[in-house]
């Protein structure tokens, strides 16, 4: 599957209504639940100056959040322009838009042109892309000190539901798809990095990880 198909999918999936709705749920209730444990595991550290790379970041709850708490500069990368104008829309409305920057477009492809960040985030993401090692290496290039995820367990109850929802995908012909990829191959490709974990949570579908270089 090739990524532009995937993008195209994702502009599909994640388009204004979808958008709109997930901002309006933020700001009545704040970040999801797993969005919360990457957030509270970050802010433990500490953030005050640092920079943030975003990747996938939706309406920009993790961006959000941790400007406010005093990240200095942010840049969000999205394949869904209506996630990025949601999280513009928010930055402005919160007065942090000139210490956030937007990317439209495949992270990977766009990787070159994106500058190193103290801290990488990827919350549901690589679930929603098909070349996992790809994504994982050229996104932790660019931490410098933390990376942290939020992605499906490999477990009979994911995959099942990735099966029924790619059949219903492939029916309704949206090239979008999702993806159960191993944690032994992102853990090992962030290993060979120079990272180590320093802190896992597990619900019943989703890990949350945050990794230290």
């Amino acid at each position: 599957m090739k990524c532009c198909s995937q993008c195209a999918g994702l502009e599909r999936m994640f388009d204004e209504s979808v958008a709109r709705e997930e901002l309006e749920l933020y700001r009545n209730e704040g970040p999801a639940k797993e969005t919360q444990m990457l957030l509270d595991a970050i802010l433990e550290r500490g953030v005050h100056g640092l920079t943030l790379l975003d990747i996938g970041g939706g309406v920009g709850a993790i961006q959000h959040e941790l400007l406010k708490a005093g990240v200095e500069h942010g840049v969000g990368v999205d394949a869904s322009t209506a996630y990025l104008n949601a999280a513009r829309l928010e930055a402005e409305r919160r007065g942090h838009a000139e210490r956030m920057e937007y990317h439209h477009g495949d992270f990977v492809a766009l990787a070159p042109q994106i500058e190193a960040a103290d801290i990488v985030t990827l919350d549901r993401v690589i679930c929603c892309y098909p070349d996992v090692e790809a994504l994982v290496s050229r996104s932790s290039e660019r931490a410098r000190h933390f990376y942290g995820v939020v992605f499906p367990r490999d477990n009979a109850v994911y995959r099942f539901g990735q099966h029924v929802m790619n059949l219903y995908f492939r029916i309704t012909r949206n090239p979008y798809r999702l993806f159960v990829h191993p944690t032994q191959v992102v853990e090992a490709i962030l290993f060979g990095q120079g990272f180590h974990r320093i802190f896992r949570q597990i619900t019943w579908l989703w890990q949350v990880m945050l990794y230290e270089r």
